[in-house]
């Protein structure tokens, strides 16, 4: 790395505002995949917008490569350095900036946890309705490059969905100011959207503004089994048509899974015998308790006389939902099995239950005492896989890939489901995104980024 820029980047920050190599934490650069471990040579860590402009611009005068980063915790990738890459963190721009109750809207920094923007959310009387495994660690900066998921998407949407504004830092160091908290703003291009779900390829997120939700004050859960997938899908349907926007959540494990849960994770205890083909958590928000918890009964006793669940668990007390979430969670828990490689994919929701039997019967030809398990959100089109095929399970991983994503290229489904490509699923991207649809998407990076500097080698082959 060029000398006079180290000096530079370092003055930039400050002190307190910088690690050299011998000094970088493994959390700055050890990647959840086990799949990169690269030390960058510098690690910054800027306080504020301005500081993140000035590293960008004097980065971009000599063409120096920089990993912006979140909370650390994607699955694909992305935020890893590379080598000869300078890693840009934001733990010191946390801040919850403003909260306003009029307009249901939080202004906060790129580094602030999501647990901590769902705790204060909850302290002003309002829901972040986001909610992901890795809350405590993950960030809104990380949410929003990658356009997070996670479990409510049926009912609030995903990151993109929730975001009225962002402040980002061009590669030439720009600030694009979008701070908008006007839910109708009709007025040229969306500019926010170029910067959500790029993952650090076209811009740094440096500030946003989320939408609040008022806070539920009923929440009602059960747990169903049921006899197959056809079932399940007409009990999405059955659910969605009954109780309406009030269904918040509706999480399925697939046999294999559950099992894993009852065998490999032993701090949960599975609700239901453990011989059904299916398990569905479903949950219901609402604002009138005593109503919605009748509701929600009225749906589950119609679901049994029509024959679509098997039997049923429903939470009494909170207590009870903790628990009953805790077996859906626990599906990214697995361990004594070994390495879990592990798959993040959408498909048409009529197609998912021809996808379980046939991706697990084209992994077991190839590795019969394969270990696989399958979840996911569903009413989203989203299913979640876990694989392991023995000890090299890590270094076939590209072999277990093409088996899984062809599969969903037959189907026409997504690669990504809200995970992002990073460096994992790069060469995987044309199975479900057109050659024109790339290339446009290469116009607009280097149109953006004409150094390449921001997160190279992310995305694109």
């Amino acid at each position: 790395m060029d000398a006079e820029l180290l000096e530079q980047l370092k003055e930039i920050v400050g002190e307190g505002g910088w690690r050299e190599q011998s000094e970088v934490d493994p959390k700055y650069y050890e990647d959840w995949m086990g799949a990169r471990a690269e030390v960058p040579a510098l690690l910054l860590r800027p306080a504020d917008t301005e500081q993140v402009s000035q590293i960008l611009a004097a980065c971009h005068r000599v063409g120096q490569p920089i990993a912006p980063q979140g909370g650390m915790t994607g699955l694909v990738s992305a935020a890893a350095p590379h080598k000869d890459e300078v890693a840009m963190c934001f733990d010191r721009m946390k801040q919850i900036q403003d909260v306003d109750i009029y307009t249901a809207t939080m202004t906060v920094e790129a580094g602030a946890e999501l647990q901590t923007i769902q705790e204060r959310a909850q302290e002003a009387g309002m829901f972040f309705p986001l909610d992901v495994g890795a809350r405590g660690s993950c960030t809104a900066g990380g949410n929003l490059s990658t356009n997070a998921g996670g479990n409510r998407v049926v009912r609030f949407g995903m990151m993109r969905d929730l975001v009225l504004g962002v402040e980002a830092v061009l590669a030439d160091g720009q600030v694009i100011n979008g701070l908008n908290k006007l839910r109708k703003n009709n007025t040229g291009y969306d500019l926010k959207q170029l910067f959500i779900g790029s993952e650090g390829t076209l811009g740094v997120i440096t500030r946003a503004v989320l939408k609040l939700s008022p806070t539920p004050t009923s929440q009602n859960v059960a747990f169903c089994a049921v006899e197959n997938f056809d079932e399940v899908a007409s009990l999405q349907v059955y659910a969605q048509a009954s109780l309406g926007s009030n269904l918040s959540a509706f999480e399925v494990l697939w046999h294999n899974t559950y099992q894993l849960i009852d065998e490999k994770v032993p701090h949960v205890k599975v609700p239901l015998p453990t011989n059904f083909p299916f398990y569905v958590l479903m949950e219901s928000m609402g604002s009138s308790k005593e109503k919605d918890t009748e509701l929600f009964l009225e749906v589950l006793e119609g679901a049994a006389e029509k024959g679509i669940i098997a039997d049923t668990v429903v939470a009494d007390s909170d207590a009870k939902v903790q628990s009953l979430w805790m077996v859906r969670d626990a599906a990214a828990e697995v361990m004594g099995v070994g390495y879990m490689h592990t798959f993040d994919v959408s498909l048409k929701v009529q197609d998912m239950g021809y996808f379980g039997e046939e991706v697990e019967k084209r992994l077991r030809q190839q590795w019969p005492q394969a270990v696989i398990g399958l979840f996911g959100h569903i009413a989203d089109g989203n299913v979640h896989i876990i694989v392991n095929v023995g000890p090299q399970t890590r270094s076939l991983h590209r072999e277990i890939d093409e088996v899984v994503y062809r599969l969903i290229q037959e189907l026409n489904g997504s690669v990504s489901a809200e995970h992002g490509i990073g460096i994992m699923k790069k060469e995987y991207l044309s199975y479900c995104r057109s050659e024109e649809e790339i290339t446009l998407m290469k116009t607009l990076k280097y149109a953006m980024d004409p150094k390449n500097i921001l997160s190279p080698g992310r995305i694109f082959l």
